[in-house]
């Protein structure tokens, strides 16, 4: 029986260094493998033995990073273990297929965000008109599917983003506040959609998850089990489901934990539909 992993990246498997959370002392810290280099600087890490796990688990089920990062973003990433043979890149948006995007599926859903929500050139306008220089330092649009911003968050006032939110929300939009970062996200693009092409294309009987943000929500809930770690947007508004484990761990170590639950899980999933 195939077991399926959908695994977000940022925060979930693969921390910045401001997100590893070492509050152990040095000497006791993990030894740490680089998976990620922008602009010729380290960026993203995971721990020497997650790396391990990770490889062991691309031989035991089908591994599939479920970002949303762009396609440009999610290349610079250099995971170990065997090359995943999907992924999905923009919350849904991209299905790669060895690498390449499936344009069939981009099409799909171009043409329901068209049909369910207001379009992206009315919310950028919206974040254009009302974020305050004073504590935005950018403004992007992603694959022309969605929007972000990266702020200064202790300048960020929280009444703006409950605003946000509530002005998205009634044009079929979703607000995600994540570290440094505000994505403004069409509802209809979501990660478990593209998952569950993915589930039927392999035929995998057993989907597993994981994620920390509001925009893995979807994607715990339509797995068979899921993980949270213990920081991060769902961890810090208590979100919880009956089938999703809310892991005490934060940080990279938090990764690893999960890893070592997909890996166990998916070897006794495998085992039973033998």
């Amino acid at each position: 029986m195939p077991v399926l992993v959908a695994s977000d990246l940022d925060r979930t498997l693969i921390y910045s260094a401001a997100a590893l959370a070492l509050t152990m002392p040095d000497a006791r810290a993990p030894r740490l493998l680089c998976v990620e280099v922008h602009e010729s600087r380290p960026l993203s890490y995971l721990t020497e033995t997650a790396a391990q796990l990770l490889t062991e688990l691309g031989d035991a089920a089908v591994f599939v990073p479920t970002t949303t990062r762009t396609r440009k973003q999610y290349l610079r990433i250099n995971l170990p273990g065997p090359a995943p043979a999907y992924a999905v890149c923009a919350n849904g948006g991209h299905l790669l297929v060895d690498g390449v995007p499936d344009p069939d599926w981009h099409a799909r859903v171009l043409a329901r965000l068209a049909a369910e929500c207001a379009p992206l050139d009315e919310v950028g306008q919206h974040l254009a008109d009302t974020a305050d220089p004073a504590w935005l330092r950018r403004h992007r649009v992603a694959d022309d599917l969605f929007a972000y911003l990266v702020v200064e968050r202790e300048l960020l006032p929280e009444d703006w983003v409950k605003e946000l939110a509530v002005w998205a929300e009634n044009r079929g939009w979703t607000v995600s506040l994540q570290g440094r970062k505000i994505y403004v996200v069409p509802k209809p693009l979501t990660k478990s959609a593209a998952v569950r092409e993915i589930a039927r294309r392999t035929g995998a009987e057993l989907t597993l998850a994981a994620g920390d943000s509001l925009l893995d929500a979807d994607l715990l809930l339509a797995a068979d089990r899921g993980w949270r770690p213990g920081h991060g947007e769902l961890a810090d508004s208590g979100w919880t489901a009956p089938t999703v484990s809310a892991l005490s761990e934060r940080g990279v170590l938090a990764g690893e934990h999960i890893l070592r639950e997909f890996l166990r899980t998916a070897r006794e999933g495998s085992w039973r539909g033998r």
